[in-house]
């Protein structure tokens, strides 16, 4: 039987396979598996082989967004040519990083980023941030903190500095990776953890992501926008005693919360980013 047979009747089997995962994770792993059975000589193929077996270890490791962990986080590269955000103020500052993926950055805190940021996704960070990374499998995102790496390649998390060297993590959504300098221990975070280093000592707890309303009037859900959002919420007189019970991630952004309230209640709004009101019609 010739290689392209053989090829051909593996890859019935391997589709065959009953496996929970998603088509892109599957895919990836076959193109390992053909990778190592039938070498090619080109060198763009090598490449990909280097990304195809990166995602075949989720497989048999992971849940949620993909993510894989660089040993050698090669810091100083950051300042061969970088961009220094600061936030000076006392509200929380929005940066939109060249690779489309979003920074909270909170007050007296600052970040540091290669001008070649789409290729070298690589930023540090001192205070705290909230990120919302853009997915891109061909180059991890890694957020630098004291002692600690988080890397990741499409997920939303918080990356809070302590003194003394200490670190929090908060994982919102997807999957996170978490290694310290000088430990071969890598910690892998789900939904909901919160991954605790200081004094050399490093731990995973659960906590709550969730704001959740219960019976509450639509009003006490106003307030929580707020103050959480810094936009006022104008709503019909008539709805001010409306009930909800509805759960939303602390982490949400704005626009899908109102979205969701604007259905729930058939209302239409207009979100005015300069006088930062919500008004429902």
């Amino acid at each position: 039987m010739d290689e392209k047979r053989i090829e051909e009747e593996l890859k019935k089997v391997w589709g065959e396979t009953p496996i929970s995962h998603s088509n892109d994770t599957k895919e990836a792993s076959w193109e390992k598996f053909q990778s190592e059975a039938f070498p090619v000589k080109k060198q763009k193929f090598k490449t990909w082989r280097y990304y195809a077996a990166a995602a075949a270890i989720l497989i048999f490791g992971l849940t949620g967004t993909g993510i894989y962990f660089n040993s050698s986080p090669l810091q100083d590269t950051i300042y061969m040519a970088s961009n220094v955000v600061e936030n000076t103020t006392s509200k929380v500052k929005t940066v939109l990083l060249p690779d489309n993926s979003s920074v909270e950055l909170s007050p007296n805190s600052k970040i540091v980023y290669a001008n070649n940021f789409e290729s070298n996704r690589k930023i540090e960070i001192e205070g705290e941030a909230y990120f919302k990374v853009k997915k891109d499998k061909k180059h991890p995102f890694q957020v630098f903190c004291n002692e600690t790496t988080t890397t990741v390649l499409g997920t939303s998390f918080t990356v809070t500095g302590q003194d003394e060297d200490g670190v929090i993590v908060n994982l919102y959504e997807g999957s996170v990776q978490m290694n310290v300098k000088g430990q071969t221990q890598k910690w892998i975070l789900k939904p909901g953890e919160k991954f605790t280093y200081g004094n050399k000592i490093a731990s995973v707890i659960e906590f709550n992501r969730f704001m959740d309303f219960d019976n509450e009037k639509l009003t006490v859900v106003s307030d929580y926008i707020e103050a959480n959002y810094g936009y006022k919420m104008i709503i019909p007189q008539e709805y001010s005693n409306q009930r909800i019970t509805v759960r939303i991630n602390k982490k949400e952004d704005l626009k899908t919360i109102v979205q969701l309230l604007s259905e729930m209640y058939n209302l239409n709004f207009e979100i005015n980013d300069e006088l930062k009101q919500i008004t429902f019609r």
